[in-house]
């Protein structure tokens, strides 16, 4: 018997050797094939970005490539299975064979989910073409809340279309439909639904993030003790990037119900200074003090005509006399803010000096008796004399 003859007339579990034969080459052409297809979609992308007028036809067919070679995969296997399922009449005298029920079914059951997983795996991707569109769209309006939305709704339809594909694969490996499978869940289902409660209370906190809008992206807050411009609001967490780097996670359940400043939004920014003077700066100095403040900050850089900047002699510290400088600065530019600053020390140190007028540092005075202020008087009584000193 040649090897053409034995595989055309041996069998295993019913179905002759050649026909698995038959199903590897399928297989093995579905591969190629969508490895061919892959790389089609992905060089045509590439050159369609290139000319920029059609970039979202680009991006359209560069989503497409990995779903297509899994399609095309499940096109072959379903052909190679075809192969397998059909009855094959031997010479006179011998059996036909065919495919168990039970491998048939669970064959035909494993291609469809193929192109289950493939059409919802497309779909999945081309949600990046919406996505597309959807920055564009929030590119040109002024207010970042697009900017928030625009991550939401691509989450929220990636998220849809998972479920809805998941739901209906179980349906076609079980063969229920998804009101049996939710009835047949029971206590399993309260249980899921018990541990999703976390879930559902970070969702409902970022549609509150949305509706009261007390931060947007790319506004610096403070939450919880941490500093930085947000970077990303998602379902579950808002992500912070903190001024020393760090990226901060805060479950949005969290930051719906805590105090946040939002740095970003201030209209200008205040600086209070306490300026010290020495316990022996005559009255004249402290008033020439006083001036030379009010000189540096007179129609000073930053100034709105509504917050005119206020110069006191309002306490005696401890060890000092004080004088309260008050400004706010517009726009909220931090490090303009803090140059403006630099800018007003310097003038401050150098003024006082050429008046000399000494700043005031932790000191402690200690005064004696019997001086010229404060003489020593003692009185002793010693057998009914008194002495005086």
């Amino acid at each position: 018997m040649g090897a053409i003859e034995f595989f055309k007339t041996t069998d295993f579990m019913h179905i002759v050797l050649w026909r698995y034969g038959a199903l590897l080459a399928w297989i093995f052409v579905g591969l190629v094939a969508g490895r061919i297809a892959m790389f089609v979609l992905n060089r045509t992308s590439l050159r369609l970005k290139k000319m920029g007028r059609t970039e979202a036809l680009g991006l359209m067919l560069g989503c497409l490539g990995g779903p297509a070679a899994l399609a095309l995969f499940a096109v072959a296997l379903r052909a190679g299975l075809a192969l397998l399922k059909a009855k094959v009449e031997k010479e006179p005298g011998m059996f036909t064979l065919e495919v168990p029920a039970g491998i048939e079914g669970a064959a035909t059951t494993a291609v469809e989910v193929l192109f289950a997983i493939a059409i919802a795996y497309a779909v999945y991707r081309l949600v990046d073409v919406i996505d597309h569109f959807l920055r564009k769209w929030a590119a040109r309006t002024e207010t970042a809340i697009d900017d928030m939305l625009a991550p939401l709704l691509r989450k929220s339809m990636r998220i849809t279309i998972v479920i809805v594909a998941a739901m209906f694969i179980v349906q076609l490996v079980y063969g229920k439909t998804i009101g049996e499978l939710l009835v047949g869940l029971g206590v399993g289902g309260l249980a899921i639904a018990l541990a999703g409660q976390d879930m559902i209370r970070n969702f409902f906190g970022s549609v509150m993030i949305l509706l009261d809008k007390p931060f947007q992206v790319g506004d610096r807050i403070v939450i919880g003790g941490h500093d930085g411009p947000v970077e990303e609001v998602g379902f579950r967490s808002t992500k912070i990037r903190t001024l020393e780097g760090h990226l901060v996670t805060v479950p949005n359940a969290e930051a719906a119900n805590t105090i946040i400043q939002n740095i970003g939004r201030r209209p200008y920014i205040r600086r209070l200074s306490n300026i010290t003077i020495t316990y022996d700066t005559p009255p004249e100095k402290v008033r020439r003090a006083l001036e030379i403040v009010k000189e540096l900050l007179a129609n000073h850089e930053g100034l709105n005509e509504e917050f005119p900047p206020r110069v006191f002699f309002n306490d005696f510290n401890d060890a000092s006399l004080n004088i309260l400088m008050l400004y706010w600065y517009h726009p909220p530019d931090y490090w303009a803010f803090l140059a403006f600053n630099e800018k007003v020390n310097m003038e401050l140190l150098e003024r006082f000096n050429a008046e000399g007028i000494d700043f005031a540092f932790p000191t402690q005075t200690i005064y004696l008796a019997n001086d010229e202020k404060r003489q020593l008087a003692l009185r002793m009584l010693e057998q009914g004399t008194d002495f005086h000193g």
